[in-house]
């Protein structure tokens, strides 16, 4: 009888959400709070670096020393690559969540332990739903939190930089924090969309300088969402 191989990727990617995903679980089913450097925030840290570590990648960061330590931010990344999820969980400091898509929480076990931790569901088939849901991120980034989306909406699929959508900047608006520019290089090559073996691939993470949205207002999210894609194409841009 033969067994079916199958990849080292999927395999410990299976295994991590488990553990990881029930920690986070049995959390909330003991009510235990919400606060920074706490055991979700350490979840989600350790899930991140787990699967760097077990599938061989290893992450340069670049431009840490540009955030102030207890500041919260929107942090913009472009997105090639599942593993850019890892690696943005891995690195980035302080309590983060991210503004993932609705469907992941019917995922099992991983969508669990998303709600368990706190991310910020969108359903972006419905704009009042996705508002909204914009509007309980912003609350949730003047208590404290900083947030990750992915300017793009989705992953590119070759690679390239595509138009950003503009839900992300309605959010660092309205809530009145930074927006911080990220590029990830390398994930792309390391495990492309649809992928099912990861390639070690050296990886960098670019971190921009924040920019204010202190004092803005809707009117002016064009002009932001075209500040915050210069300032990556620009941290793309530097070898």
């Amino acid at each position: 009888m033969k067994f079916l191989k199958i990849p080292w990727y999927v395999a410990s990617l299976v295994a991590l959400v488990v553990w990881y995903g029930c920690i986070c679980i049995f959390a909330a089913l003991f009510r235990v709070k919400h606060r920074p450097g706490g055991i979700y925030d350490r979840a989600g840290r350790g899930w991140g670096r787990s699967l760097l570590g077990v599938n061989g990648l290893r992450v340069h960061v670049e431009g840490m020393d540009r955030l102030a330590p207890g500041q919260s931010y929107v942090f913009a990344s472009n997105h090639t690559s599942f593993a850019d999820i890892w690696v943005l969980f891995a690195h980035l400091p302080g309590s983060v969540r991210f503004v993932a898509k609705k469907e992941l929480l019917s995922i099992p076990v991983f969508g669990q332990a998303l709600r368990a931790r706190g991310e910020i569901p969108i359903n972006r088939s419905n704009l009042r739903d996705a508002f909204a849901a914009y509007d309980e991120a912003a609350e949730r980034l003047q208590a404290g939190l900083s947030a990750i989306v992915f300017v793009e909406g989705t992953r590119s699929r070759d690679g390239k930089l595509h138009d950003f959508k503009k839900g992300p900047f309605v959010l660092a608006i309205r809530a009145g924090v930074p927006i911080v520019p990220v590029y990830i290089q390398g994930t792309f090559e390391a495990l492309p969309p649809g992928g099912w073996y990861v390639r070690r691939r050296p990886i960098t993470l670019k971190i921009g300088e924040p920019i204010a949205t202190a004092g803005c207002g809707l009117d002016d999210r064009d002009a932001l969402m075209q500040r915050t894609r210069a300032a990556m194409l620009g941290l793309k841009a530097e070898s």
